[in-house]
């Protein structure tokens, strides 16, 4: 049977034969020739007075049953990220709550966690409370036994004058954390705060910053994820990098052929958009052990118009992308997001976002799909 429904176009509503064919599903193991993170979004639940600046009232049962789905397909699970909408939604007495549910449930190894300063009001704060807000959420880390990721703050943005402000910070930080951590470097298109992080408004400055400091405590640090949306400087960071540490992409542009690489030189992954095409990304880095180059970029080329469409600007509201996808998916009953957030793509935005991933493969209960989001264009007053 054809699915067919009318969408949003540049002249209006037009018609939309759906051609993709959903991608197979299945159980995997983890990829044997990277580490693979998917950032996971929370489930809002719908009952639960999640309007702006409320506290986050979650949907535990789905936000859960999202990270068993993950886990399933061989994904590790980065807890508690920007995703998960850290600093546009989920408090901090939610986070830990999230932490300590997806740690209990994980498997040994597959879960590493956000930890951040996001617990401090807004304004200016010390370094050294800077410190105690990171030290605070890593002790959670180390409580539930998980990986930490040591985020980029804007508290320490905002109180860093120079990039020795940020060596002390981290210095401190990655002396007392009990096993290797995974650094942070998200890049100001996914949050304006963070514009000038490790000290300079140079991004060369700061990638040599970065470099010292990983040279500097190279037992403490496994790897670094960077989201810049800049491949080639990726490739140039990653290269400079101590022998065993790990380069992280979070590219969610170019992640392909990053994570693919060329001569033994690759990123592992961690992206928010494995959350969204978690089929695709399982079956691919299946193609990539298995050495069939050829499916692996069959299966993730047609994904990446979908990720530079749910990550274009303002890149900061692509979690309300990846919400979407896991409604229309079936994974949570409504499409809401703690702190209001759905509103944060319009509709024509979101129609274009289901064309691509229809073409992706990787919308993969169509009918369920086409059902939702005409039942979204009728609530957005869209008599399609």
């Amino acid at each position: 049977m054809t699915l067919s429904l009318r969408l949003p176009g540049p002249d209006g509503l037009e018609d939309y034969r759906l051609a993709g064919e959903p991608v197979a599903q299945g159980t995997y193991e983890p990829a044997r020739s990277r580490l693979a993170f998917a950032a996971a979004h929370v489930v809002a639940d719908p009952l639960g007075d999640n309007s702006p600046g409320q506290p986050a009232v979650v949907d535990w049962e789905h936000t859960l049953e999202f990270r068993r789905h993950l886990w399933s397909l061989g994904l590790s699970v980065a807890e508690a990220m920007d995703t998960a909408q850290r600093g546009m939604g989920l408090d901090w007495a939610a986070t830990q709550e999230l932490i300590r549910r997806s740690a209990a449930e994980a498997p040994d190894g597959r879960i590493a966690v956000g930890v951040g300063t996001d617990q401090l009001a807004a304004g200016n704060h010390s370094l050294e409370t800077v410190i105690g807000a990171y030290e605070e959420q890593l002790a959670v880390a180390e409580d539930v036994g998980a990986q930490p990721i040591l985020m980029a703050s804007r508290a320490l943005c905002a109180a860093a004058g120079s990039p020795d402000d940020y060596r002390k910070v981290y210095d401190r930080l990655l002396n007392q954390s009990s096993r290797p951590v995974i650094l942070h470097w998200l890049g100001s298109m996914f949050d304006p705060a963070l514009a000038g992080y490790w000290g300079s408004d140079s991004l060369d400055t700061a990638a040599d910053v970065v470099v010292e400091l990983i040279g500097d405590n190279v037992s403490k640090v496994d790897g670094i994820k960077v989201s810049l949306l800049e491949a080639s400087r990726e490739v140039a960071l990653r290269n400079r990098l101590t022998e065993g540490v790990r380069l992280y992409t979070g590219d969610d542009f170019d992640y392909p052929s990053l994570i693919k690489g060329a001569d033994d030189a690759y990123s592992d992954a961690l992206l928010g958009i494995f959350a969204a095409i978690a089929p695709a990304a399982a079956a691919a880095l299946k193609a990539l052990d298995d050495g069939d180059l050829q499916r692996y970029d069959e299966v993730f080329a047609p994904t990446v118009p979908l990720s530079r469409q749910i990550f274009s600007a303002p890149t900061y509201y692509y979690k309300t992308g990846i919400a979407f996808l896991a409604w229309l998916n079936g994974h949570q009953p409504g499409f809401s997001m703690v702190g209001g957030l759905q509103t944060g793509r319009s509709l024509p935005h979101l129609a274009d976002t289901f064309r691509l991933a229809d073409q992706a493969g990787v919308l993969t209960n169509p009918e369920l799909a086409v059902s939702r989001f005409k039942r979204l264009l009728l609530v957005g007053g869209v008599e399609a």
